[in-house]
């Protein structure tokens, strides 16, 4: 029998898309139509339309804070100034590999490398991609490194592989990302969450 709740949503990119499809249905809903995936330039042109969509039917944006400002709430002001009731509009900080690296057990198993190298505070990370391209680089398996660390004047920031790899990690129930574990270390993740069984008891 299908979730009552179906929330859509708009991310910037696949690894994105993964994780916000995973809180969906660990809030007890069913994923709808996932927009964006094309970059924060795009969500932020498309921002006014999925908030107007917001007033009919359940919603959630995620964007990484990255390094466009070091307060949140001026972000959440500066897209959003007059949010619809149904819309979840949360900021990952700083990018959303650190809402992944915040689960150190099963990303250290995941990756293969002692959990002694996950760093215990993402958020305060200036750069989790490059943090976690290089706690891939420590991994004892070959295929991993392969995937995740960039070739060598290949010109890319991350591995062929990279975007793959994060997704089966995250799409893994049962070794895979824990959301509820990771929101203990990630205070973003924590409030989106939070939020997001807001949005789902106002609908049920």
């Amino acid at each position: 029998m299908p979730n009552a709740v179906i929330i859509s949503g708009a991310v910037e990119g696949l690894v994105d898309e993964a994780v916000l499809r995973r809180l969906i249905q660990w809030a007890g809903a069913s994923p709808g139509t996932i927009y964006g995936k094309h970059g924060k330039p795009f969500l932020r042109k498309e921002i006014d339309g999925y908030n107007r969509a917001a007033r009919i039917s359940p919603w959630i944006v995620l964007v990484d804070l990255d390094h466009d400002t070091d307060c949140s709430p001026s972000f959440l002001r500066a897209w959003l100034p007059d949010p619809a009731q149904g819309i979840c509009f949360r900021i990952v900080v700083r990018e959303i590999e650190a809402w992944l690296i915040a689960d150190a057990e099963r990303l250290a198993n995941f990756l293969n490398v002692p959990v002694s190298l996950i760093p215990r505070d993402p958020e305060a990370l200036p750069d989790p991609k490059h943090t976690m391209i290089e706690i891939a680089r420590a991994s004892r398996r070959k295929d991993i490194r392969e995937d995740m660390i960039p070739r060598v004047k290949s010109g890319r920031k991350v591995g062929p592989a990279y975007n793959s790899r994060l997704i089966q990690f995250v799409n893994d129930t049962k070794r895979g990302w824990r959301p509820e574990v990771a929101a203990r270390f990630s205070d973003s993740l924590s409030r989106c969450l939070r939020r997001l069984e807001q949005l789902v008891a106002t609908k049920v």
